[in-house]
């Protein structure tokens, strides 16, 4: 996941990055970081939390100049520690840079070993720091040239966005896998997102999404410069629509609310229920929940309610533990279950764990009849570019049947929405990365069995 921002010609720059990054705080919760520039030098601050815990007026005071990129991060590989926080910062022959990714790098080992064996000291765990190296040994005599030479030797999802004293270059790597959006500030200066919700708070004009393969570079004085640097195989992520986004973003055209309602509708078209009532796990499967709920023409109630304030649980993860950890985020409204035929509709199932425990409240709530439907294909198959989806062995649609696993968590029956009815809801003007699906891995070859990991 993750959220990238840049921010440029402004002078509330970091203030800016600051107020963009908690509109994204829901694609990262580990840490967040905020680099700046003066024009004399880089200034950075990242902790390990969320975005209003670690940035007050005193932080954000200290990161001047009119220049700013920050990252939330959402790690699917490196360690919980402030080192593997973003942006990274380097010096280097031609001066500093800093650089925030949201991506994953399918070819980050072959890299990293070729990097080694030149000499090449890393301090994190991070597919990132690949991108820092690569930039610092390129002959290239601009750092321009260098990131055109970096982009060269990497593969995979990469949104980008690269800081120096003066520039700078905001890149989409050329399946457009994840988003990345531009738009204008009211005074003048410019801004790139991962989420257009960002551009709503801090009072941004939308002005387009960055294309796959571009680079637009920024330079004082000048109007952004565009370069279509690689050619366009166009394959923008599904889970964007499914789980990643706000619903009030707009993803590569999209509106995620309303894709998500239609996710709900042919789901209702393809695996219907008897039931009196559907319900919504929070917060993600509210749309298409409600889609549901229209599809089969019965109502839709907020039955669960999500408390938004449970923080991590360090307590031994024993059984009752966990069964406890769901009673602390999702709690039953009783009497409006009690007695009635339930459907539930959820964004995604990966494991079923989560599954089980919410068909088992629903059951002790006084629900006759729960009936488990999902927004979303079963996923079969591990992700490779940024979503830390687990190994295949792990994935339950990989190894059991929509039957066997409606018995193993408890529900009455249980329904996916279909590859075709998840294009069809998305639409067919492009054609949409659905690897966790069909297992279709365009980028990079072949997918490595222990999962993915990013950022």
């Amino acid at each position: 996941m993750c959220a990238i921002v840049g921010v440029y010609g402004s002078q509330n720059a970091s203030k800016t990055a600051y107020y963009a990054l908690f509109a994204m705080q829901h694609r990262g919760q580990e840490s967040s970081g905020i680099s700046s520039s003066n024009g004399e030098k880089l200034l950075i601050y990242k902790k390990l939390g969320m975005v209003a815990d670690i940035f007050g007026e005193a932080s954000l005071s200290k990161l001047e100049g009119s220049s700013a990129i920050g990252h939330n991060r959402y790690s699917t590989a490196g360690s919980e520690s402030v080192s593997d926080s973003q942006p990274l910062f380097a010096k280097y022959k031609l001066g500093e840079i800093s650089v925030a990714h949201n991506g994953n790098l399918v070819n980050k080992h072959e890299v990293r070993n070729n990097l080694i064996d030149r000499g090449a000291i890393f301090q994190t765990d991070m597919d990132t720091e690949n991108i820092i190296h690569l930039i610092a040994k390129s002959t290239e005599n601009t750092l321009s040239s260098r990131i055109k030479d970096m982009l060269t030797k990497i593969e995979g999802a990469y949104s980008l966005v690269i800081q120096s004293r003066a520039k700078m270059f905001v890149i989409r790597d050329r399946f457009g896998i994840r988003p990345l959006s531009l738009g204008q500030l009211k005074d003048g200066g410019w801004i790139v997102a991962s989420e257009t919700c960002a551009f709503e708070l801090v009072g941004a004009k939308f002005v387009r999404d960055v294309e796959p393969g571009e680079m637009i570079t920024f330079e004082e004085g000048k109007e952004p410069y565009s370069e279509q640097l690689m050619e366009p195989d166009y394959h923008p992520c599904a889970f964007e629509y499914i789980y990643f986004s706000r619903p009030d973003s707009i993803i590569d055209g999209k509106n995620v609310y309303e894709t998500r309602l239609r996710t709900g509708r042919k789901l209702a078209k393809e695996v219907p229920a008897d039931v009196d009532l559907v319900l919504a796990v929070p917060d993600s499967g509210v749309a298409a929940a409600k889609g549901y709920a229209d599809g089969l023409g019965v109502p839709f109630e907020m039955g669960i309610v999500r408390n938004h304030y449970v923080g991590r649980t360090f307590i031994e993860p024993t059984q009752e533990i966990r069964d406890l950890k769901v009673k602390l985020k999702l709690s039953p409204i009783k009497h409006l279950i009690q007695g009635k035929k339930i459907a539930i509709v959820d964004d995604s199932l990966v494991r079923g764990t989560t599954s089980k425990q919410i068909v088992r409240m629903l059951v002790d709530a006084g629900a006759t009849e729960v009936h488990m439907r999902i927004a979303a294909p079963e996923i079969k198959y591990p992700c490779r570019y940024g979503i830390d989806t687990p190994t295949q062995a792990e994935l339950i649609s990989a190894n059991m049947t929509p039957e066997e696993i409606s018995s193993k968590i408890g529900s009455t029956s249980l329904g996916f929405l279909s590859v075709e009815g998840l294009k069809e809801s998305l639409g067919s003007e492009r054609t949409y990365s659905m690897v966790s699906f069909d297992g279709d891995y365009f980028a990079g070859g072949n997918v490595d069995s222990s999962g993915c990991g990013s950022n």
